[in-house]
């Protein structure tokens, strides 16, 4: 197996393994689709075109084959999966690789975790890239599992499988120069540096890039992509379970600028993984809003390649990864053979390729917390409180004033103004950290919602009407060592274990889309309408995004970046 192999297959003096006939091929690279024979050879494309013999012959019937898709920015914990059935949930829907930041298991486990999620990604059906994690943790406004300083990070350069530095949150203490953040950029400045930057604009906007950051997947209007592309980032379009903003921003895209646009998922949930699909859903949506069938494929392949300096992939050329997807309708693109290597890994929507049996990586207990001589209550020291404001589908949130529900001198919750107790509670260090505050938007009337899942520090957040429920919450977490739970008063109406990290399980997807179904159904039972309050929930203690966040140090006011009274 080497390069005099390939070359004597690709000038036909020897036959290649593989020859897929009759194939309508989308070259992303010239912008065209044309029949060809695309021949493949030890895993790679090594010829375009007729007159070639092969030890496999497989006959695509005039059907469409385009580049396997890439993901430009995804945390696989989010899926609930570990590698191996985030892959089973992805790789049908014609997903070939991903450029992943697993900063959620880092701060919970620091690099430990990210040798977690390497290990596992390993012999898979999917290419599985790393950026490593730019802020463990986000902020000095919160209690995380670990910290990662620019040494710590610097041996992971050698890993041919990481890409570069992944999303830089801490948007401030770039734009301002801050020490450590300054040494993480310093040490990466040769490889790829992802953005994070929402609602940045102006000087402070000019001052972020300068500093070396390439792209930006926080954008949720035109005007904002608009102003951050003219400045040089690369704009990832995200469509997650939650984060929904790729019909907003197609209006950005045009034949111009589009080479410089990629498409990402960030977070999504089991239920839209196997529902929806994942950059196959977002190429099939750009498709059905106008866009020109070839450019949407660009953007979900050969532009994110490019971007991240992959270039073995993205592109059906020879000498390239031989990653490709088959499909029948160019207007309604749904994977019906998805290659990997040359490999046919998955068809009509399974994968065919038999699940590869873990290795033992033992990983340490991440929840060390007691409800002993725990005070829930918060005393009222004033009439008016600030209040996180939700928006449902978005992880921005509003900054409220409201006047607070005062029962025996204390703050308590509000079910006729859905105004409901919120606590983080530090797990990892046993500090006894919580900070207290309240929400609007989820709807309980009563019950609480609990889960370890709560981006980026992934401290235990509760959401709750009463304290009893919150209580019982918390106790159930504890005992099952991580996971998301629903309760009634002392009653546990359905729980979620998440033993790996307090994040993810490696029981199979199905199962965990089934549990979690039930998951949210017991949160709508209990009141709320939300399509998913658990994601919701999880983004609720981000003081990276706009505008009003609860850590477990307290309430953070991330337009101004400080902390600030509940009490007004």
């Amino acid at each position: 197996m080497t390069i005099v192999d390939r070359l004597a297959a690709a000038r036909g003096d020897a036959p290649a393994d593989v020859a897929l006939r009759n194939a309508m091929l989308v070259n992303v690279w010239s912008g065209e689709i044309y029949a060809t024979d695309i021949i493949v050879h030890e895993g790679r494309i090594i010829a375009l075109g007729s007159g070639y013999t092969a030890k496999t012959e497989i006959d695509i019937g005039g059907r469409y084959v385009c580049p396997g898709f890439i993901d430009a920015h995804v945390h696989i914990e989010s899926s609930l999966c570990t590698p191996p059935e985030f892959a089973r949930a992805v790789v049908p829907h014609g997903v070939t690789s991903v450029v992943t930041d697993p900063h959620e298991i880092a701060n919970v486990l620091g690099i430990q975790g990210i040798e977690f999620m390497l290990e596992r990604a390993k012999d898979g059906p999917l290419n599985v890239f790393v950026n490593a994690p730019s802020c463990v943790p986000a902020t000095e406004m919160e209690t995380s599992g670990a910290r990662l300083e620019a040494d710590d990070l610097a041996p992971l350069l050698n890993n041919s499988w990481v890409t570069g530095l992944a999303e830089v949150m801490n948007y401030p203490g770039v734009i301002y120069g801050d020490e450590g953040m300054l040494d993480k950029l310093d040490r990466f400045q040769s490889r790829v540096i992802d953005g994070h930057c929402p609602a940045i604009t102006g000087k402070p906007l000019n001052a972020y890039v300068t500093a070396g950051i390439g792209s930006e997947h926080e954008c949720t209007t035109v005007e904002e992509a608009r102003e951050k592309l003219r400045l040089g980032l690369t704009i990832f379009i995200r469509e997650g379970t939650t984060t929904r903003n790729l019909r907003p921003l197609l209006p950005l895209i045009t034949p111009q600028n589009h080479t410089r646009i990629c498409f990402c998922t960030d977070d999504r949930q089991p239920n839209s993984l196997m529902d929806e699909g994942s950059i196959d859903f977002m190429v099939r949506t750009a498709i059905a809003a106008g866009i020109d069938p070839v450019m949407a494929i660009r953007m979900g392949t050969l532009n994110t390649a490019q971007y991240f300096r992959l270039y073995d992939y993205g592109v059906i050329a020879p000498g390239k990864w031989a990653d490709m997807v088959v499909f029948s309708n160019l207007n309604n693109l749904q994977a019906e053979m998805v290659f990997r290597r040359g490999e046919v890994v998955a068809e009509n929507g399974a994968m065919v390729t038999p699940k590869i049996e873990p290795r033992p990586f033992k990983l340490p207990a991440s929840v060390n917390l007691s409800v002993e001589n725990l005070d829930l209550s918060i005393p009222a020291s004033e009439s008016s409180i600030r209040v996180i404001g939700g928006l449902g589908d978005q992880v921005v949130t509003n900054h409220l004033i409201q006047k607070a529900k005062i029962v025996d001198g204390k703050a308590v919750s509000d079910t006729e103004r859905d105004i409901l107790k919120m606590l983080v509670l530090e797990r990892h260090h046993a500090t006894g950290h919580i900070g207290k505050g309240f929400i609007n938007g989820f709807g309980l009337k009563r019950g609480a919602l609990a889960g370890t899942v709560a981006h980026d520090h992934h401290n235990l957040v509760v959401i709750g009407v009463d304290d009893t429920s919150i209580r019982t919450a918390i106790q159930a977490i504890i005992e099952m060592g991580g996971g998301l739970v629903a309760t009634e008063g002392e009653t546990v109406l359905g729980t979620l274990p998440l033993p790996v990290a307090g994040l993810m399980t490696e029981i199979p997807l199905e199962q965990v889309r089934r549990e979690y179904d039930e998951m949210i159904a017991h949160a709508q039972h209990l009141g709320s309408e939300m399509p998913d309050p658990f994601m919701a929930m999880s983004f609720m203690a981000l003081e990276v995004i706009p505008k009003l966040k609860l850590t477990d140090i307290g309430l953070v006011d991330v337009e101004q970046f400080k902390v600030v009274d509940l009490f007004i």
